[in-house]
């Protein structure tokens, strides 16, 4: 990562060709990667999603990069490096990034087969496939990288130990009481904690497979597989072999300007010893050192002193943070402490003699942490007692940004200040939050800050006079939750009603536009069964079809060639044999293309809009319905075997799964909704990336809210443990029909989640505790949503004014469109990349 950013840097500078000729000698077998967010990889992002390395970026700045090929030699006098592979590189400048190398404790059994570490993309494909063989998985070290760790083996359903030699938990970030927290937290999750113990032995089997652990205390764990996370070494073995001086721990010694004793040698991030003998292993500082050296190289000044070693993170499901003096080592310092058991929530600041904010700690909720991080930095004098910095929102109130001075840095991994910020945004003429991250990188690092950068974007923009509306468009000056509130309470049935009474004066049109109307539409289906006769449930009916996007218009998803894709509900990804032949008959015989989605259901690609309602008509035939996949609702509730088939599972889950689905089906929401119901701790339905999820215990479903596993993904929160059946039903339905009430437009339950005051305690405190005194509402709504549901494909196809839409050409009915063509490839149809590619594949007549 810091390599990346020094190029990314050195270009933006003017470093690259044809003043430079630039070549990257890396070892591993793809390009720079984002190891931060590593453990993203075990819930499905991918590796080229994790990429740092545009696909163009090499060919732009006229970068060689030789990926599995890393130096083995440096000759100074010679200013050559050569390669593994042997080929000899001349240099004008060196750049040593070679980063740091996992530390394996060498105790007996520590290289056995079923031993891994936690570093690179290769090491997590190869936990994973020993994983799918284990039982029990056990991690030596207790820090940050090793509870990412636990909590990789602990999703894939292992039994779960962490060791860690030192007497609590991310030793160097929390004090005893923030420690003592995180752990009971941990174990609250099933992660079993051994703490004050090293270890001494891996025990193997005959056949070399590992068997267990033999701790320093004379504890023993019984373990299958086991993952070394006990810190890092700098890998400066390629300084050593040409003459370097490195430090007494290791390390490449530099300068303030990060050279070593060679001018024509630099070393940046995890291999260098820096001016103030520290060893950084974070991505900010490295990012520092790699910007100071592309500085220098092209002529500019850059030095590097130190850095910010501020933590924030979630690990296991828990919210962990600390910065600046966390544990009180300046002379004279107080401590003020906040800690609440029952709510597992621990938090500790740090203030000076001169009563300015040093550092803190803070475990459970760390919402504070985007402005006491800054504050501390700053040494500013604060503007509040600090013990209402502490206190919960509910009790005391901490002040807003606007206490911090423009000196104070906001993005410590681009070491972006408020000041540059409000520059970006009163100078340069920035506008929104994306301008001012392209301007100055502000919350393109690890993106802890983009809450805060969001605030102070639109705190300046207001202060420029510019005014910010909270409206959905140009015709409503209402959030989406207020238009719903009006809708529910005065009972309007109609878009026309609506933006005739409360539509902003003056806005020009009295038909809404692309953003209102199918919010609104959203809304008047999501109330239609608690409006009453006044509106019809049906999408299609009357002023509603108006409403609808294109998916919903049809009832079906549009495809890039103009075609349409089918996809009836398989609730819980269940279907007897006759169903699935159902499907493929139809598949065939409309010459479909066909495919299995990650929802556990069978998706159908190709189809013109006239043939939607003969597909449709066979599939009711055969007791299928839609399955929504075009709509703003409930898509599907993915399952495991559950007990039935599954030695491991403890409860029904495919059963729970279909209720749930039935249950919810054709719920419309300010965006799609997705669930999960895994039979076990193993997980294997992936219900933690959901926005509702629920896993099996031995004695009743554990409940996560929040999930989502797309383009950001964000794991669910815990709401509910060990849950009975009723009481589960009730909360979901509490969840989604608040959500429903209460969202933004096309807002996810992830980003609700994250941005409701209060949190998850608060979520909690609403669905299970009534504190707002509307769980009757919400059970209200989804009692009349569930007793009114009807299959929209059977009500489409039983009238004759809805069907009057499903044509091709409204003046040609029955005449195909010709623009609509296919390709065949591996033995189905594609579209046609072009409208003259051919020949076409023609699949427009029935078998």
């Amino acid at each position: 990562m810091v390599g990346q950013r020094f190029l990314e840097a050195f270009a933006e500078r003017g470093g690259h060709a044809p003043a430079w000729r630039i070549t990257v000698l890396a070892e591993e077998p793809r390009p720079a990667y984002d190891r931060v967010h590593l453990t993203s990889w075990f819930s499905g992002t991918s590796a080229d999603e994790l990429s740092l390395w545009e696909p163009d970026f090499g060919d732009k700045h006229g970068i060689d990069l030789r990926l599995g090929d890393p130096a083995a030699d440096v000759d100074r006098e010679a200013r050559t490096v050569t390669s593994r592979t042997g080929q000899v590189f001349p240099y004008d400048a060196l750049v040593l990034a070679t980063g740091s190398y996992p530390f394996v404790p060498l105790v007996p059994g520590h290289d056995a087969p079923g031993c891994f570490v936690y570093r690179t993309i290769e090491d997590l494909e190869a936990i994973r496939a020993a994983a799918e063989h284990a039982r029990v998985g056990a991690v030596v070290g207790g820090g940050l990288l090793g509870l990412e760790a636990a909590g990789a083996l602990r999703a894939m359903g292992l039994e779960t130990h962490v060791v860690e030699f030192a007497p609590r938990l991310m030793a160097l970030q929390v004090d005893d009481g923030g420690g003592a927290v995180l752990r009971e937290k941990i174990q609250e999750l099933g992660v079993t904690v051994h703490t004050g113990a090293g270890t001494q032995s891996v025990e193997t089997a005959a056949d070399g497979t590992v068997t267990g652990m033999v701790l320093s205390d004379g504890a023993s764990v019984d373990t299958d597989l086991v993952v070394f996370s006990a810190g890092v070494r700098p890998r400066d073995q390629l300084a050593r072999d040409c003459g370097l001086p490195v430090g007494e721990r290791g390390g490449i010694t530099v300068d303030a300007h990060c050279r070593t004793e060679d001018p024509a040698v630099w070393a940046i991030g995890e291999c260098a010893l820096a001016v103030d003998g520290r060893v950084y292993g974070l991505v900010a500082p490295g990012y520092a050192m790699a910007e100071a050296v592309a500085a220098q190289l092209t002529g500019q000044q850059g030095e590097f002193t130190g850095a910010d070693l501020s933590t924030k993170l979630k690990l296991l499901g828990v919210d962990v943070a600390s910065f600046g003096d966390a544990h009180g080592a300046t002379a004279d310092s107080l401590e003020v402490l906040y800690a609440n058991s029952r709510e597992g929530v621990y938090k500790k600041l740090v203030i000076g003699a001169d009563g300015s904010l040093l550092g803190g700690v803070l475990v459970g909720d760390t919402e504070s942490y985007d402005l006491l991080r800054p504050l501390a930095l700053s040494g500013a004098p604060l503007t509040a007692p600090p013990e209402q910095l502490v206190l919960p929102a509910s009790i005391g109130a901490a002040p807003g940004p606007v206490a911090l001075p423009d000196e104070a840095v906001v993005c410590s991994c681009h070491n972006v200040t408020k000041g540059a910020i409000r520059s970006a945004v009163a100078d340069t003429g920035c506008a929104d939050v994306p301008a001012v991250k392209k301007c100055t990188r502000a919350g393109t690092g690890c993106g802890s800050c983009v809450k805060l950068l969001t605030t102070l974007v639109n705190d300046e923009l207001a202060a420029q006079g510019v005014e910010l509306s909270r409206g959905l468009c140009a015709h409503f000056d209402l959030t989406r939750a207020e238009i719903y509130e009006i809708v529910r309470v005065r009972g309007i049935t109609t878009f026309a009603r609506l933006i005739e009474e409360h539509g902003t004066p003056g806005s020009g049109s009295s038909e809404g536009c692309e953003i209102c109307k199918p919010v609104v539409g959203s809304v008047l289906a999501s109330l239609g069964p608690a409006l009453g006769d006044g509106v019809s449930g049906h999408i299609l009916d009357g002023e509603q079809a108006a409403l609808q996007d294109t998916n919903d218009h049809f009832l079906a998803n549009l495809q890039r060639n103009g075609s349409y894709s089918v996809v009836p509900r398989i609730p819980g990804g269940e279907v007897t044999p006759a169903g699935l032949i159902t499907i493929g008959e139809i598949a065939r015989d409309f010459g479909l293309y066909t495919k299995i989605t990650g929802g556990q259901r069978i998706d159908m690609f190709g189809a013109s809009v006239d043939q939607l309602p003969l597909i449709w008509r066979r599939l009711v035939d055969a007791g299928f319905e839609s399955g929504h996949a075009y709509g703003k609702s409930l898509r599907t509730v993915k399952s495991c075997v559950g007990q039935t088939w599954c030695r491991y599972g403890v409860q029904d889950s495919v059963a729970l799964a279909i209720e749930l689905e039935l249950r919810y089906r054709g719920l419309r929401a300010p965006h799609k909704l997705k669930s999960a119901v895994s039979g076990c701790a193993r997980e294997c339905a992936e219900a933690q990336s959901k926005d509702f999820g629920v896993i099996a215990t031995s004695s009743g479903w554990n409940l996560y809210v929040g999930g989502n596993g797309g383009m950001t993904p964000r794991h669910a929160d815990l709401l509910l443990t060990d849950a009975d059946h009723a009481t589960l039903i009730r909360t979901i339905d509490r969840f989604l029909m608040f959500y429903i009430r209460t969202a933004d437009r096309l807002e996810r339950t992830a980003p609700w989640v994250e941005r409701m005051e209060g949190g998850l305690d608060h979520l909690r405190a609403v669905l299970v505790d009534d504190s707002l005194g509307i769980c009757a509402d919400l059970d209200d709504l989804m009692s009349r949503h569930v007793s009114a549901y009807e299959d929209e494909w059977r009500a489409t196809l039983d009238d004759p004014d809805r069907l009057a839409r499903f044509v091709s050409f409204v003046n040609a009915p029955g005449t195909p469109d010709p623009t609509i063509r296919f390709v065949p490839e591996r033995e189905q149809i594609r579209p046609a990349d072009t409208l003259v590619a051919g020949p076409a594949l023609e699949v427009r007549t029935l078998a």
